[in-house]
């Protein structure tokens, strides 16, 4: 399987998915700065990854802290929670794991005692993901039917999360169960994640992958070539609406046109119950050369304005069901008490 990260006792090893699927290059580090430098240029991404990759750049800065004092220790790891969670504004994963580790902080009195506690619970959190994603996996392939063509949305494997994969997950487990199954990869513009990530997982699971433009779903879901669609998240609000990677909204209104399910997977720690609806969800921009230059070659002349969000908002109207790692949730939506 796939270890997009791992806790190595004082420092962290993770893939660099930006050198993904030419280079498969690990990176380990003591320096929870390296940790939120590689969130933000989205060499760990995916929001349960970001999750697990802050807990434990959490857990890097205070076995690192050369604070002596335990007030100065503290703010240090105050100080490193406010750089991590600066990273990236729109997965909830992100600030669900820095709060836990923030409250882990009240339950030591020593340098030491709090290391531990940081460490255990940041290892705790990506624990979890793991238990989440096979529950995930588990849930949603009772959705699958045998000979399936299914439409996917930029990465949601092993490669974005703590473990197996959340939209993804559900295609593996399907597969693993003897189901017949197609997956159409959207390129997922325009730093392709589809196209780098996920046929590189889904080829090396032995999966039947084929790589589309994002500009095609139409034409294959008029040619009757999709039986579903399957994304995750990175932020699911209190009445369902769902915060995914650009371009998942227009699939959505797709899947609706034609009549052809859509599915949301994603772990309980994506659900943002304090957020009514979609409209809250703050929406990362992210910078114009990455449409204009991307991958090193200048596609736009110079100067060109470019509007660049790296999320949309699908609302929950064409959202067919939220696969999640406790249940199956069908509309009408209501997630306001799921977190208590």
């Amino acid at each position: 399987m796939i270890r997009a990260i791992e806790w190595c006792g004082d420092s962290v090893r993770f893939i660099d998915q930006t050198k993904l699927p030419l280079d498969e290059t690990y990176i380990k580090t003591g320096d929870y700065l390296i940790i939120a430098d590689a969130i933000r240029r989205l060499a760990i991404r995916g929001a349960p990854l970001i999750g697990v990759a802050a807990a434990y750049g959490t857990a890097l800065a205070a076995i690192h802290s050369g604070e002596s004092d335990y007030r100065s220790f503290s703010n240090s790891i105050i100080k490193a929670i406010g750089e991590l969670a600066s990273t990236r504004p729109t997965a909830v994963n992100l600030f669900w794991s820095l709060e836990r580790m923030k409250n882990s902080l009240a339950f030591s009195t020593t340098i030491e005692q709090c290391r531990k506690i940081l460490v255990d619970e940041a290892i705790r959190i990506h624990d979890e993901d793991k238990d989440m994603c096979r529950n995930i996996g588990e849930n949603g392939a009772r959705l699958i039917p045998d000979r399936a063509a299914i439409l996917t949305h930029c990465n949601t494997g092993a490669l974005a999360t703590g473990g197996e994969g959340t939209a993804q997950s559900v295609i593996t487990t399907a597969h693993r169960q003897g189901k017949s199954v197609t997956v159409y990869a959207g390129e997922t513009r325009p730093l392709l994640q589809g196209a780098r990530l996920t046929t590189w997982e889904l080829m090396k699971n032995g999966i039947d992958v084929t790589l589309i433009t994002d500009s095609m779903a139409a034409f294959l879901m008029l040619q009757k070539k999709i039986d579903l669609v399957i994304t995750g998240a990175d932020r699911i609000t209190a009445n369902g609406d769902v915060a995914n990677k650009i371009g998942t909204y227009s699939i959505a209104v797709l899947a609706k046109h034609h009549g052809i399910p859509f599915y949301i997977a994603a772990p309980t720690s994506t659900i943002d119950p304090k957020l009514k609806s979609g409209e809250s969800i703050p929406i990362e921009d992210r910078r114009g050369d990455e449409v204009t230059s991307g991958f090193g070659l200048r596609t736009a002349p110079e100067n060109v304005k470019v509007y660049s969000p790296a999320f949309d908002v699908t609302p929950n109207s064409l959202i067919t069901a939220i696969i999640t790692d406790r249940q199956i949730y069908y509309p009408p939506f209501n997630f306001s008490g799921i977190m208590e």
